[in-house]
């Protein structure tokens, strides 16, 4: 790592194709907003020769400001992939949004990548969302580090920060989540903020300066040496305590001088292994510099200390068809499986998909079998085809560097897969295989849209399917009860870029409107109506006459039709009439438009004409017998009401409970959760929380999970539903 001896840059520059997996390195970076991820990013790259300066490629021309302003503010909100060279390793640097509303681009860099790199701004800390994706990690035992970023603040305290790292991400062992690296200060500046200029190595004892834009390593001074000794021991004993030498303690404790390279070499295998967690420091090179503070440093912790795609289990693999097979963990030579952790459409080549091959290499030209598990409740094909794979390449910056080839355990970006979508796998055409999905989050926030014009409406179709096929975590429905196409979204940020690409990218004006719940209407009590339906107009004319009664049923009964016509005063060949007409009329509703439910219609009597009866004619008296009886009774209005479930921070049990009282919700339970938090389970009308997603980020500052599923159908408050009448009668 960058702490050894005789640590140095070597070869460096734009990465190519991989000849094998462990010359390879997948590591995403994890953060908040503003934690300085894209910054970073591109000081790496800068750092390791693939830009002539920070954000820009070095492609001999120039991109303007505003594209340059434009292309950032797409990265912030998409997973993007910087692939650098460095001491002979391709290093596959995938960042991640920041935002909360776009977790499904952070699951997709989770499961493309080997590692983490966890950015932790100086000023800002550590937010709720970070520490869940930390224990996202954990939970599968992904490696992780941290780096600190934002130094140069006026109020950046990289001691406090340390500490405050290690209280939030080890919980169960903080003596595992220790600083590598000091940061140096120069002379204090007018407003008494001494600017950090260069790192002091923990293990080594060596002093890099990074103060003329250029690393140097130099000897510390005497003055330097008592000021790191605490840390240093501190690092010592938390490496040996990893060691998978249980000797090395005991020696260590008897006084024994434990050799650089060997404490280098545990330090690495416990990074590799998940079990222990470095904290560095790094800082964007200022302008005409040409490597950033701790670039270095971080860049050797990335192919030191992080696994190779060797060392990552095979994946979990079956047939299309449900037979598990066996695949060897990424071999080259072994049969074709690839995964699609992206999807993006270019308005000049088309679709394009980031492909991370697990097993097997990927070859431009040749056919490959797509599979896919489907997500038909969010608009997802169920995927079982060959297509023709287009060129692969490299991004760098807005272009495509093409690549020969990409072996298991690289990542590249492939063109011309129309049908692929993220998370479908890619095998061979002859031995076609299935990946098990990654966990998706599930859109809770409606969004109701209809098409601006009609030239849209024509477009609308085609460029929501493109949309959801790019993102599996939005859902597209159309409602057969309210009649709207709802895109069902992560939270508010993820909707407006929702509707930005269909506006700038398909070239579709949708208009938002108010999102409807699917309302229920049934009796309150029993009721009889007559229905009749007799008109002369010349020729044959129409007569059917009937009496029904009506009655509630308990919840969930649907409805009922009961014949009890006796003597023939119906006949039978149109008693079927009659049942058709009610339940049209019950489909259309009888107070507020709503479909009736949970009724029992029973067929008492009635009367026909030998020529004037017909089909249409009973089912237009059945209709009119309903609608008969509903004028004579009460009718209730019916909501959805939801299972809601919270994971909340035990800080927030209170404000969120409260808050679901608010909500007209019934709060049913509690349960301890572990780790600080509590499971809160309630029932609530769906009417009340369809911004939920929104509201609860703002309740519990972005660290509360909610989950919703359908119970049942409940009579709505007499207010409520007198307002909603009301609305239907002014509609009308």
């Amino acid at each position: 790592m960058g702490d050894k001896a005789n640590a140095h840059p070597g070869a460096a520059g734009r990465a190519t194709a991989a000849d094998h997996p462990a010359s390879v390195r997948n590591v995403v970076l994890v953060g908040h907003s503003g934690s300085g991820k894209t910054t970073l990013v591109e000081a790496l790259a800068l750092t390791a020769g693939a830009v002539n300066r920070a954000g820009r490629v070095e492609d001999g021309g120039t991109v303007s400001d505003y594209d340059e302003i434009e292309h950032r503010q797409q990265r912030s909100v998409q997973l993007s992939l910087v692939p650098v060279d460095w001491d002979g390793y391709k290093i596959n640097i995938l960042d991640t949004p920041g935002y909360a509303d776009f977790v499904g681009e952070l699951r997709a860099g989770l499961r493309a990548a080997d590692a983490a790199l966890f950015v932790v701004s100086a000023s800002d800390g550590v937010d709720g969302s970070t520490r869940m994706v930390w224990e996202e990690c954990a939970a599968v035992g992904m490696p992780r580090a941290i780096v600190i970023t934002h130094l140069e603040s006026a109020r950046a305290d990289f001691d406090e920060m340390t500490r405050i790292c290690a209280e939030a991400f080890g919980a169960d062992d903080p003596d595992a989540v220790l600083p590598l690296y000091l940061p140096l200060h120069g002379e204090q500046g007018p407003d008494g903020h001494a600017p950090v200029t260069g790192l002091i190595g923990l293990l080594s004892q060596r002093l890099f300066d990074y103060s003329s834009g250029e690393r140097k390593e130099a000897e510390p001074g005497a003055e330097q040496l008592p000021l790191i000794e605490e840390a240093r021991n501190r690092l010592i004993e938390g490496i040996i305590a990893e060691s998978e030498d249980e000797t090395l303690m005991d020696r260590y404790l008897g006084g024994e001088e434990i050799d650089l390279k060997t404490l280098v070499q545990d330090l690495e295998r416990a990074v590799a292994r998940g079990t222990f967690f470095p904290v560095l420091a790094a800082a964007p090179a200022a302008d005409g510099a040409r490597q950033g503070l701790g670039t270095v440093e971080l860049l050797e912790l990335v192919t030191g200390g992080f696994p190779t795609p060797l060392e990552r289990e095979a994946p979990t693999v079956t047939t299309p068809d449900g037979r598990a097979r066996q695949v060897s963990a990424c071999d080259p030579d072994g049969p074709l499986v690839a995964e699609v952790v992206k999807t993006a459409s270019d308005p000049y080549v088309g679709r394009v998909s980031l492909v991370r091959v697990f097993s097997g290499t990927l070859r431009p030209d040749e056919t490959v079998h797509v599979s896919g598990h489907g997500l038909t409740d969010r608009g997802h094909e169920d995927h079982d085809v060959d297509e023709r794979v287009g060129a692969l390449s490299a991004p760098f910056g807005k272009q495509q560097r093409a690549l020969t080839h990409c072996i298991a355990g690289d990542l590249a970006c492939v063109a011309k897969l129309n049908r692929a979508e993220t998370g479908d796998t890619l095998s061979a055409k002859d031995d076609p295989l299935l990946m098990e999905p990654w966990q998706m989050p599930d859109p809770l926030l409606p969004l109701a849209i209809q098409a601006h014009s009609k030239a849209d409406e024509d477009k609308l179709s085609q460029g929501l399917g493109r949309l959801v096929a790019e993102d599996p975590t939005m859902r597209l429905e159309q409602n057969p009860n309210t009649h709207q196409v709802v895109l069902w979204c992560l939270g508010e940020a993820h909707a407006d870029v929702a509707l930005e690409r269909l506006r700038n990218r398909y070239g579709v004006q949708v208009d938002v409107i108010p999102y409807k719940v699917s309302l229920r209407e049934t009796f309150a009590d029993k009721a009889a109506g007559r229905g009749r339906h007799v008109k002369q107009s010349g020729g044959h004319g129409q007569y059917a006459i009937c009496e029904i009664e009506v009655e509630p049923l308990p919840n969930g009964s649907g409805i009922e039709f009961v014949d009890k016509v006796v003597g023939g005063a119906v006949p039978r060949q149109f008693i079927p009439s009659v049942e058709k007409g009610v339940r049209a009329q019950a489909a259309r509703g009888v107070a507020a438009g709503h479909p009736l439910i949970d009724i029992r219609i029973t067929l008492l009597d009635g009367k026909a004409h030998s020529v004037d009866s017909s089909d249409a004619a009973f089912q237009t008296a059945g209709a009119l017998a309903l609608r008969e009886a509903a004028s004579d009774a009460r009718i209730h209005l019916l909501e959805p009401v939801a299972e809601v479930t919270v994971m909340v921070g035990d800080d927030y049990v209170g404000a969120v409970m409260s808050d679901l009282s608010g909500r007209r919700g019934r709060v049913v339970g509690t349960e301890q959760a572990g780790g600080g938090r509590t499971l809160v389970r309630a029932e609530v009308p769906e009417i009340e929380i369809g911004r939920y997603a929104v509201d609860l980020r703002s309740l519990s500052h972005g660290t509360a999970r909610f989950s919703r599923s359908y119970a049942r159908h409940e009579p709505m408050p007499p207010q409520i539903a007198e307002r909603i009448r009301e609305q239907a009668r002014d509609a009308s």
